[in-house]
């Protein structure tokens, strides 16, 4: 390793109930919720017919009618979101070596909406076998191809440095954020636009979770149906946006005098080889990444102020990750205050890594821990402190954020304050 460590200097995010970081954070320190039935399309007929939509006008959010017309929605979210970020971190990318600026963007199912609106259109609404390719958009490609969505950002940035897509799942947005911090770390990078987007709410994806019942029924309470930990939760609700972040060389960033949210301190990823979409209770392989980013970032538990959850609502998540929490912190899992924001704003699938580390962030800049809105009666079979309903004003130092996916992925992140974790752990 070079010793070089990767900071945030930058926020961006989309999200429901939010654009842009300070909305976002107002909302969820309110403990708000965005869910609510799903307005993209007609949603009749599904078993799950709600979901935490984005408010989002691309000619308000400054997008030209060039790329809004070539680009899914999902990309639009993540261009929004990497110039947001680039403002907030008042950085002169055009200042730059271009081959020293990098891009990591994560997403777990990609153009998604617009490869479901083309095939219906080049199909005549499924009637045609062979479709009928003179009917397809000649942006279809862009669509097909999930390296367009970072391709997007790195031509908007100006970045001629590595660039790439990661795709796992629901840990896409941690594990792009990670991988963007590892160019800086080896010092393939300077710079790194590193965050994740995912714009998943159309017919073909709420029939997918539909099929498995991974999706909350709860049509007629939509504002109050994601209720992580809670002994009445029944399933997710499906969401949408992206979060984006400026990452920068912890030493440039304070040669430049940049206002530094958080230190990337440690990561790591791990996997259960064990079933699609199935986890196993004791949570041991969360357990082992918790252990090995803690190792990696030089803390202990005793240092762990906030852990940021996956929190996806379902009963066989929450209780895996409360005996993963458990299993790797100790006793000290007791003591620390433990929320998740899905509560709020849904899960987006792969950005939602992202979004919750934005969140952690935001969490060590405010002194706020975030609450675990609708919780309102306990599992009695976790026995955490989940920060039911109201936010908590709380320092928090060193914050751990965790991720779990279909597939068995598990990831999780420690997040510092610049000079709470010594330099090389």
């Amino acid at each position: 390793m070079t010793g070089r460590r990767a900071v945030i200097t930058g926020i961006g995010v989309v999200a429901p109930g939010g654009i842009g970081a300070k909305a976002f954070w107002a909302m969820l320190t309110a403990g708000g919720t965005a869910t609510r039935r799903i307005s993209l399309f007609d949603p009749e007929g599904f078993r799950s017919r709600i979901a935490a939509e984005v408010d989002f006008e691309p000619v308000a959010e400054g997008l030209t009618e060039e790329e809004i017309e070539r680009t899914d929605r999902c990309s639009q979210f993540a261009l929004v979101c990497a110039r947001e970020a680039v403002q907030d971190s008042a950085i002169d990318l055009g200042a730059l070596d271009a081959g020293r600026i990098g891009v990591s963007i994560g997403s777990a199912v990609g153009n998604t909406i617009t490869l479901e609106q083309e095939y219906v259109v080049v199909s005549d609404s499924g009637s045609r076998w062979v479709v009928d390719h003179t009917k397809a958009s000649p942006h279809l490609y862009r669509a097909l191809v999930p390296s367009t969505i970072a391709a997007e950002v790195a031509w908007d940035c100006g970045a001629e440095g590595p660039v790439s897509v990661i795709s796992t799942g629901c840990t896409s947005g941690l594990d792009a954020v990670a991988h963007g911090a590892e160019f800086i770390e080896e010092g393939s990078a300077d710079v790194v636009i590193a965050g994740a987007t995912d714009a998943p709410i159309s017919p073909i994806t709420v029939a997918c979770f539909d099929a498995i019942k991974a999706t909350s029924p709860n049509n007629d309470d939509a504002a109050h149906a994601s209720r992580p930990f809670d002994a009445n939760r029944d399933g997710f609700v499906l969401g949408e946006g992206a979060a984006v972040f400026v990452l920068e060389d912890a030493e440039r960033a304070r040669r430049r005098g940049a206002h530094v949210y958080c230190e990337i301190a440690g990561y790591a990823q791990r996997s259960n080889a064990f079933h699609m979409t199935g986890l196993k209770p004791d949570g041991l392989e969360m357990a082992e990444a918790i252990r090995v980013a803690m190792g990696r970032a030089g803390v202990v538990p005793g240092d762990i102020d906030y852990v940021n959850a996956h929190g996806s609502g379902t009963k066989q998540n929450d209780r895996h990750e409360t005996a993963a929490v458990k299993a790797s912190l100790g006793a000290r899992a007791n003591e620390i205050p433990m929320s998740s924001i899905k509560s709020m704003v849904g899960h987006s699938l792969g950005a939602i890594g992202a979004i919750e580390i934005a969140a952690s962030a935001l969490a060590i800049e405010h002194d706020v821990v975030p609450p675990t809105a609708n919780l309102r009666e306990r599992d009695p079979a976790l026995d955490l402190d989940y920060v039911p309903l109201t936010a908590r004003h709380q320092r928090s130092d060193v914050v751990l954020s965790v991720g779990s996916g279909f597939g068995g992925f598990q990831t999780a992140m420690l997040l510092a304050r610049p000079g709470a974790v010594a330099a090389g752990g």
